[in-house]
């Protein structure tokens, strides 16, 4: 009878359960929680049988806990039906601790005004562009013309006794080549050495005479047209070579002599130096270069920084969405930022490709890809030890109009500047593009020049000139408008190229378009820096006290070494002799030296 006595108990028990719908453990909590908040007094001992009157004060605490066990039983009762995740009810003498929730601290600003969101971005359309066709008679009088060239140069040859033969010719849109097969024992060097004379009896203005050309057996003498036509910037992006390249970095830089097109990749230079006189189409060449990357690639995936001391050529490109800050033209302020913030940047791209072992930008956004949401990756900072959410970062093309302005300013700081972004940014994403019309040693200096291999030279005025920007000669024999000498990295011989032209009103079409779907988001830490200059830097628009930058060094130089000559200030701060005068008659003025009559060196 006992066995089956508990074992209605335990179905009785089960069904309250299963009526109820209330989980064994919340039920046996409840009941806990009434037996702990009743009133812990001691049972009275039992004096007499008669009947007791209960307290007032008792009889209410009875009614009170009649009453919280009636609420204990419907908050159960009604568990299962309005909501199975109700809170529970606190335990008595039980602390219970708040912690707030760790939310993940947002990257630093300057990524997210990197890296905005331009899904629904469109890229211009190449109807933008104006048309340029080889008209049929304008390719009419190339042949004719190259018919009666190829006969006026065999005919010279032999009248130096030179056995050749014209076995091919290729037209350019500038330039055309005939290729010269020399005959037996005849050296390649003797035609060479007849350029003038070529040039002479073909009455063009010269000839550059390139022995032998690349892969063949031949010597090429490079003749201009008489017929110059352009090479527009449309007829190269809707080549498959500009079409099919999947790169968002690649730009369309003109036609070789065969008329070939020539398209770069600036994630493959990874820098480029340009230089050319005055009008030979160095600011043009800049200009199909921004405008094949506009072309190509949205606001998301490349950024601008432009330098533009000149305040001429890139004007038209401010507040296009591409930028990080408004077109810079002050040359100090230039400086401070390729100091203060490019390679800080840099820096920083590192320490993000270290926390998710990626080599390059490539690796590093296809991994953000593969494994992120919505909201991006939460990755730990190593310096911090926070979270941050890390998304895709875009490419930095760095353009600098005029070297030689910021070589003014701060020569030093701007070639150590220079040189560390080309030796360690090209992985992270950040590539330069500089150009300069005064291709001197003391503006492209050989650190500059052994960091940028890939180089592009128009026309320049001297052999010296050719030589500092190519490493050899060939730059002075160049025409003009356009008219370049391409050495990518790699490439054991230069390539002759007629450079793309591009329009003011493509350009203002095309910047149109892209203003059009987005405003630029500057970055703040660019905006609030500074020309790093001291007593008010060089006095160039006639404000400050027209203190050099370097008098404080130049200073601790001769006080600390006694030698106050303008010779070893010059050599010891690697400036110009002009600049180091200008600085010694500032010690002067300061008193920090005395100058002595005649020649004698100032006193200290």
């Amino acid at each position: 009878p006992t066995g089956t006595y508990v074992l209605l108990v335990t179905l009785f028990l089960v069904s309250i359960l299963m009526i109820l719908n209330v989980p064994l453990y919340i039920l046996r909590r409840r009941l806990k929680d009434f037996a702990l908040e009743q009133p812990n007094k001691k049972a009275p001992r039992v004096k007499s049988f008669l009947p007791q009157k209960i307290p007032a004060r008792q009889n209410l605490l009875q009614k009170e806990s009649k009453k919280k066990m009636f609420d204990v039983l419907k908050e159960m009762f009604t568990f299962g039906e309005e909501n199975k995740n109700v809170a529970e009810r606190p335990m008595v003498k039980t602390r219970q601790i708040m912690r707030p929730s760790k939310q993940p601290k947002v990257l630093m600003p300057r990524q997210n005004n990197l890296n905005n969101n331009f899904v629904n971005y469109k890229l211009p359309p190449l109807t933008l562009l104006m048309d340029g066709e080889i008209s049929a008679s304008h390719h009419q009088k190339l042949i004719k013309q190259s018919k009666e060239d190829a006969r006026v140069l065999e005919a010279t040859l032999a009248s130096f006794k030179i056995e050749a033969k014209v076995v091919d010719v290729s037209f350019g849109p500038a330039i055309t080549r005939y290729e010269l097969q020399p005959g037996p024992g005849v050296r390649v060097n003797r035609i060479a050495n007849l350029s003038d004379d070529i040039a002479l009896n073909l009455a063009v203005a010269g000839v550059r005479i390139e022995a032998p050309v690349p892969g063949k057996s031949v010597v090429g003498i490079e003749v201009p047209n008489t017929y110059v036509r352009n090479v527009m910037l449309s007829q190269l992006v809707r080549t498959k070579e500009f079409q099919n390249n999947p790169a968002k970095l690649i730009v369309a830089l003109g036609q070789d002599i065969g008329g070939n097109p020539v398209i770069g990749n600036l994630a493959e230079m990874p820098h480029l130096l340009i230089a050319g006189a005055t009008g030979s189409g160095k600011s043009v060449c800049l200009n199909s270069i921004i405008m094949s990357l506009l072309l190509n690639a949205r606001p998301d995936e490349v950024k601008f920084l432009m330098i533009d001391p000149k305040r001429i050529e890139l004007m038209s490109y401010n507040n296009i969405p591409h930028l990080v800050a408004p077109v810079i033209h002050e040359p100090d302020l230039a400086a401070a930022i390729l100091k203060n913030w490019a390679l800080k940047e840099m820096r920083h791209r590192y320490d993000l490709f270290a926390r998710v072992r990626a080599k390059n930008i490539e690796a590093y956004n296809q991994y953000i890809i593969k494994n992120s949401n919505r909201r991006g990756i939460i990755s730990i900072n190593p310096k911090t030890g926070e979270e941050e959410i890390i998304d895709k970062i875009p490419y930095v093309v760095l353009i600098i109009d005029e070297l030689a302005d910021l070589m003014m300013v701060a020569s030093r700081d701007v070639e150590i500047t220079i040189c560390r972004l080309a030796q360690m940014a090209r992985a992270t994403g950040i590539h330069l593009v500089i150009a300069t019309q005064r291709p001197s040693v003391n503006v492209i200096t050989g650190l500059i020049k052994a960091n940028i291999p890939s180089r592009i030279s128009f026309a320049v005025q001297s052999q010296i000139d050719s030589r500092t920007i190519l490493d050899g000669m060939g730059a002075e024999k160049l025409l003009g408008k356009g008219d370049m000498l391409y050495s990518p990295v790699g490439a054991q011989k230069m390539t002759r190229v007629q450079g793309v032209f591009v329009t003011d009103k493509e350009i203002h079409s095309v910047v149109r378009a892209v203003k059009a779907q987005g405003k630029p988001q500057y970055i703040q830490q660019i905006l609030e820096i500074k020309p790093d200059t001291k007593d008010g830097g060089l006095d160039f628009d006639g404000t400050g006290d027209g203190k050099d930058p370097y008098f404080e060094q130049a200073e601790k130089i001769v006080t600390t070494t006694g030698k106050n000559s303008i010779s070893y200030l010059q050599r010891k701060l690697r400036i110009g002799y002009n600049r180091a005068a200008r600085i010694m008659e500032e010690l002067e003025e300061a008193g920090v030296v005395k100058a002595k009559e005649a020649v004698l060196p100032p006193e200290i």
